[in-house]
């Protein structure tokens, strides 16, 4: 595994979502290079700034953000204009749901472990934004990323043709402090890939809870470029510098105890989150993309209360004991490219091992990021990527699609004949058996 290939690969995905050339150099790289690495010859050391952080309480529920306008062009001005000049915002796609979607953010502290990445920190720490389905006009328009976050995300891919309060601004469909539907509902833990945050599966996040489910995505300090913390707090990336010593697999074990840890601060006693009462905690699913794929994995491998599980294009860093998941579903959904059987050596040994209901899907003409929410914005955008034709509505689309399919079938009982076999309307599709 080349080490210095994830960084170009980044830089160039999120350029061609977002509408900019690609730095001279950046190259290419296969999915087996780009699951976990991020560090580019010429990248900047991030560490985090400011103080190490101090613990805070784990129920403290934290507003970060409020909405900015934003200023899409594909010009390197910030023009306050959509590429069509109609001065529209970045919007994600609309949730396909029945029901309205709230939004709060939770500060968690785990006082009885220190931080992996920075020890010197002191306890480690997490920020989950919580999306549950909400009585329709409460709360307030939730903002995507703060503007600061976007600067930062910005700069480590060394993109300077879309502003800060461009991506920032991207239109949301959650409301921020929205009062929550009666009831309970079932919990998908969401984590996202190395060096990107939470905000890049919001999409993902929204459509969810639309469709009745209660949703935690999960920031990992100091894995991400740039992550708001309270205190007016930004952590960076420490864990990018130092991921090449630690490994693959000591790095997913972490990721699974924060997603454990989360389940215990949601559903044990004395919950983080005001509106837990919502949680169904015999309902509990966990999905992610890339380093959160491989954590969803070891997550699974060692916690029961996770009853089925989705990695989307995540490496099985640690596929957990060979006698498999005690017979829980778990659905491989990945590039075609990179993940098709005989591709990705870890695939197919993860795929043996998986003893429950399971599938191997992959997407053609798609990209490491296409099940996130960065082509969706680069559609917008109106650039294509000729190496990876799959058109960016259709990316979000399909993920969507299966994950949300996935995860009826699994935690609500509700029969699916999207995941039976291919679709004519999913041609792009394919089921694996090998």
């Amino acid at each position: 595994m080349n080490p210095n290939r994830f960084g170009a690969f980044a830089a160039f995905a999120l350029a061609l979502a977002l509408s900019v050339p690609v730095l001279a150099g950046a190259g290419t790289a296969s999915a087996a290079s780009h699951d976990i690495r991020h560090t580019g010859g010429s990248a900047p050391s991030r560490t985090a700034t400011g103080p190490a952080p101090q613990p805070a309480a784990a129920s403290a529920t934290t507003p970060l953000t409020t909405p900015v306008t934003v200023s899409a062009a594909r010009s390197a001005t910030a023009s306050g204009t959509a590429p069509d000049g109609r001065g529209e915002r970045l919007a994600l796609l609309r949730p396909t749901g029945r029901h309205a979607v709230g939004r709060d953010t939770v500060h968690l502290t785990d006082q009885h472990r220190r931080d992996p990445w920075v020890p010197e920190a002191g306890a480690r720490e997490l920020m989950v934004s919580m999306y549950y389905p909400a009585r329709a006009h409460s709360g307030g328009r939730a903002a995507y990323m703060t503007e600061e976050e976007a600067r930062l995300l910005l700069e480590d891919r060394e993109i300077t043709a879309v502003s800060a309060a461009t991506l920032s601004g991207t239109r949301t469909h959650a409301r921020a402090g929205a009062t929550p539907e009666p009831g309970r509902f079932p919990l998908v833990v969401l984590s996202p890939g190395f060096s990107v945050s939470r905000t890049t599966l919001t999409g993902l996040a929204e459509d969810l809870a639309s469709r009745g489910y209660v949703v935690a995505a999960v920031d990992h300090a100091y894995e991400s470029v740039g992550t708001a913390f309270p205190g007016g707090r930004m952590l960076k990336c420490a864990a990018c510098d130092k991921i090449d010593t630690v490994g693959t697999a000591a790095a997913a074990r972490w990721r699974a105890t924060d997603l454990s840890f989360v389940l215990d601060r949601l559903t044990g006693p004395a919950p983080a989150w005001r509106y837990a009462h919502a949680i169904d905690p015999r309902r509990i699913g966990m999905a992610g993309h890339s380093m959160g794929g491989a954590g969803t994995a070891a997550a699974m491998a060692g916690d029961r209360r996770v009853r089925a599980g989705v990695t989307m294009d995540g490496p099985f860093a640690a596929p957990g004991p060979a006698s498999g998941l005690d017979g829980r579903p778990f659905m491989m959904l990945g590039t075609a490219s990179d993940h098709s059987p005989g591709k990705d050596p870890g695939w197919d040994q993860g795929w043996t091992r998986l003893d429950g209901w399971k599938r191997w899907l992959t997407v053609a003409g798609s990209g490491h990021f296409a099940f996130t929410d960065l082509p969706v914005l680069g559609a917008q955008l109106g650039l294509d990527d000729p190496s990876e034709p799959l058109p960016g509505r259709r990316a979000g689309e399909i993920t969507r699609a299966y994950v949300g399919a996935f995860f009826d079938l699994h935690l609500r009982g509700i029969p699916q004949p999207l995941l039976t076999g291919p679709s004519p309307s999913n041609p792009e599709v394919s089921f694996h058996h090998p």
